[in-house]
């Protein structure tokens, strides 16, 4: 089975990329869970500097990965043109321009689901991130390509919407 399609990365498809990231890893769980502590102080203590610093530290974590996200989207001259993908029984091909790089299914490190987007993981940090937008009516196939040649214990893909 072969599937081809392309991705145009924006700031929003990124920021969902980043945001999911963010909010599956324990500093991203833990700074929101310090905010929420924060402002469930101002009501216990009736501080407002609880109240503010709880506000601050609950948003400036969404806000500085939108900033990250639009910069890495701009400045980033592989995201100025569609990134052409081929997910064939080998592994994941992207292309940009002249530029073509290859890795194969065995060393993927995870393959995952957000709201928008497959995200398949080449290592802890880095990712090819597949908006479903862009995969259209190919979603299916592209998860049934990863489900079968990834070990399933490395699959987390819950909906196929």
């Amino acid at each position: 089975m072969k599937i081809e399609f392309d991705v145009q990365m924006t700031t929003s498809k990124m920021y969902d990329y980043m945001l999911y990231h963010t909010f599956r890893s324990f500093s991203g769980i833990m700074g929101e869970v310090v905010g929420i502590m924060l402002i469930a102080c101002f009501f216990a203590a009736h501080k407002p500097l609880y109240l503010i610093a709880g506000i601050v530290v609950v948003l400036y974590l969404p806000v500085a990965l939108y900033i990250n996200a639009k910069k890495q989207v701009t400045l980033n001259p592989v995201f100025k043109t569609p990134l052409h993908y081929v997910l064939d029984d080998t592994g994941i091909t992207v292309s940009s321009g002249e530029n073509t790089d290859s890795q194969k299914w065995e060393d993927m490190h995870k393959a995952v689901s957000s709201g928008k987007s497959l995200i398949i993981y080449t290592n802890k940090i880095n990712a090819c991130i597949f908006p479903k937008a862009d995969l259209g009516n190919k979603l299916p196939d592209a998860i049934k390509i990863i489900s079968t040649h990834m070990d399933p214990k490395r699959v987390v893909i819950r909906t196929m919407s």
